[in-house]
């Protein structure tokens, strides 16, 4: 897992923002072999062909040794070669599990500042990384590696960049990679970075009590960082006394095999803690992405807000949590799989579920809470806000937008969590509903895509495992309406097919008709003008049975544009002139305007063109009735050019000029032109 203990700037060195580290300890010949590395010839090099991809450094090491850091150190070092920037990416979550290329790929994009396509997969993503990497100088440092099959796909085919990677052991199936092993720190660097902690007074007037509890850590940086914040919170405590103590502790169940000095500091700081405090460390093994909060700690345990902030501090102090920007904290890697094991052997099951449902509870709240900060004031969402407590509102737009951002890492993981558990579906549908109204509201359906896309795939699979029929539908729709978007018409299509079998099951005839709709939209885009007036037909059908009226007349101008492009100019009018008059009998006078200049379009196009100027006549003055003066002086222009045609350039030119009173200097962009459906 991720560590970064001998980096002891406070700031993670893990982080994509520049990668800055404060004080490090040791490491001078591993780091000098690393920069060896990059200037050995490689085998390409050796055989006398220009290397295709970057180079690979890889430093190895197990969770606690500070690879990381060292990750960190390397690439702060050297930064100014690579003037495109340091990118960085984790590969394996806090829990354990590994992180899925796709996720990896989105991420690096995103900090590149490339858009991903929503639903876009695996090898997509990766080849989009790699196209961008192949123009740029770009320093990858790719953290804590399962495998080489999490590392080849991203790997820049571009030798001008460099590449670092940590993970436990070798990744056997990348070429010429020589990993750099590290172990514990020297002696030395050892007692140094103990002293940061605790002063050098206390080193000095023991250093043999401070050599002992060095290597009674076997110099291992995250053992070092954690007895070396206990004993700072204890001034009068004694070096040699907590080395004694340690000795004789075993490494209990909570730490993998070969790594006893980590997991006997561990439980001895864990068990200095008092009961809730101990409780809420284990608890915190439940944070989505390993990222915690005061209001996630507070839900977890079931204490106040300000009493988590506090035990927040405290552990950031003895070493047990990292701070993070936003008031945020991060569970390290290595310590992660401990808390967890010892969350399984001392809580029972129904509290740890009782705390992941509270948590996510909370998480809904906060989401709907910045959510509502974006209604107008006087709302019924802004009037619900006002109720909530404090802690839960936001006071203005911006605070919410940047909470969403600072936190999104782990509302993504919280929503993946919720669905995952299977026990709290109902809770589930409820964060990720909130989640996609949030993002939506704050970035904007089409900035959000990409995240809302997953969403989406998470309510579904819920759907399915509980036979929910019209969530299942909405799902469904929502996805293919993404897929639609980005060009995949295909598989737009057999999702819409697919909302539309769900929506029968459900009987929802809101889903049905939106389905059957959207197929004959998608036929459309891809040309198919008999399939697509097949489904309008339909659609049309059942909003005619249904008494909709506004949608029906939506329908008909739909067919209308369908015959039209197909150059079935008889059924173009035919369909265009029922949607006119359905919107006449709404009392819908812009609607009933824009029909008609279809009408007018259509009867141009058929050879027609005075009837064309009546009817576009007949548009203008009720886009006059409407008072809606962008359509007017669109229709204005449009009968202008109309009048071109018949040979009329004065009565032209005095609707020209009207358009131009009507629309100022934006006229040229509401000019309507009536030229063939097929240029």
């Amino acid at each position: 897992m991720t560590d970064q203990a001998v980096d002891t700037s406070g700031t993670a060195a893990g982080s994509a923002a520049g990668w800055a580290t404060g004080e490090f300890f040791g490491r001078e010949r591993e780091l000098k072999a690393l920069r060896a590395d990059i200037e050995r010839a490689g085998l390409d090099t050796l055989a006398g062909r220009k290397a295709p991809r970057a180079r690979v450094l890889l430093i190895a090491g197990r969770p606690g040794s500070g690879r990381t850091a060292l990750a960190g150190e390397l690439a702060a070092g050297l930064a100014g070669d690579y003037p495109d920037g340091i990118l960085h990416a984790r590969l394996t979550d806090p829990g354990g599990e590994r992180v899925p290329t796709d996720r990896t790929a989105r991420e690096l994009l995103d900090n590149l500042g490339i858009a991903s396509p929503p639903g876009a997969g695996e090898d997509e993503l990766s080849a989009m990384v790699r196209d961008a990497l192949a123009v740029r100088r770009h320093l990858l440092v790719l953290d804590d590696a399962v495998d080489a099959e999490q590392v080849d796909p991203l790997l820049p085919d571009n030798p001008d960049c460099l590449v670092v990677a940590t993970a436990q052991g070798p990744l056997t199936g990348i070429p010429d990679v020589r990993p750099c092993t590290i172990g514990g720190l020297d002696t030395a660097s050892a007692v140094a970075l103990l002293g940061r902690s605790t002063g050098e007074v206390r080193i000095t007037v023991d250093p043999t009590a401070a050599h002992a509890l060095a290597e009674e850590c076997g110099g291992q940086p995250a053992a070092l960082t954690l007895v070396g914040g206990w004993l700072a919170a204890r001034p009068n405590a004694s070096v040699a006394d907590v080395t004694k103590r340690l000795h004789d502790m075993p490494a209990g169940p909570e730490q993998p095999t070969g790594a006893r000095p980590l997991a006997r500091v561990f439980r001895f700081v864990y068990e200095s803690l008092s009961q809730p405090t101990a409780r809420m460390l284990r608890l915190l093994s439940l944070a989505p992405a390993g990222l915690v909060d005061a209001h996630t700690a507070s839900a977890l345990a079931g204490c106040s807000v300000s009493g988590a902030k506090s035990a927040l501090d405290d552990f950031a102090a003895f070493g047990l949590l990292r701070r993070k920007s936003g008031r945020q904290y991060e569970v390290p890697g290595c310590l992660a799989p401990m808390m967890k094991a010892l969350m399984e052997n001392r809580d029972r099951p129904t509290e740890v579920q009782l705390a992941r449902a509270r948590m996510l509870e909370r998480t809904v709240r906060q989401l709907q809470s910045c959510r509502a900060i974006t209604e107008p004031d006087g709302s019924p969402a802004r009037k619900k806000l006002a109720g909530l407590p404090r802690a839960l509102r936001f006071s203005n737009a911006p605070e919410g937008a940047e909470w969403l951002r600072i936190r999104q890492p782990a509302l993504l993981a919280s929503a993946r969590i919720a669905v995952e558990d299977g026990d709290l579906d109902t809770l589930a549908r409820r964060l990720v509903a909130a989640l996609v109204r949030a993002l939506a509201a704050h970035r904007g359906a089409e900035a959000a895509a990409p995240d809302l896309y997953g969403l989406h795939r998470l309510v579904l699979g819920v759907a399915e495992r509980h036979g929910l029929h019209r969530e299942q539908a909405a799902a469904l729709l929502n996805l293919a309406d993404l897929d639609a978007r980005t060009g995949r018409m295909q598989e737009a299509l057999t999702r819409y097919r697919a909302a539309l079998d769900a929506g029968r099951a459900a009987a929802d005839a809101y889903a049905t008709g939106r389905a059957m709709e959207s197929v004959g939209g998608t036929y459309q885009e891809m040309g198919d003008w008999q399939r697509a007036s097949d489904w309008y037909g339909r659609a049309l059908e059942q909003r005619l049975a249904r008494g909709e009226r506004e949608d029906a007349a939506r329908l008909y101008g739909r067919l209308g544009s369908v015959h039209t492009y197909a150059g079935r100019y008889g059924e173009g009018l035919r369909h265009w002139r029922a949607a006119a008059a359905g919107h006449r009998r709404l009392g819908d006078l812009a609607g009933h305007a824009r029909a008609l200049s279809e009408v007018a379009r259509v009867q141009e196009y058929a050879g027609r063109p005075h009837e064309s100027l009546r009817t576009c006549q007949e548009a203008v003055e009720c886009a006059r009735q409407a008072e809606d003066v962008r359509l007017q002086g669109a229709l204005e222009l449009r009968l202008a050019d109309t009048l071109d045609r018949l040979g009329d350039p004065a009565a032209a030119e005095v609707h020209r000029s009207a358009a131009e009173t009507l629309l100022g200097e934006e006229g040229s962009a509401y000019e309507i032109r009536s030229t063939s459906p097929r240029d």
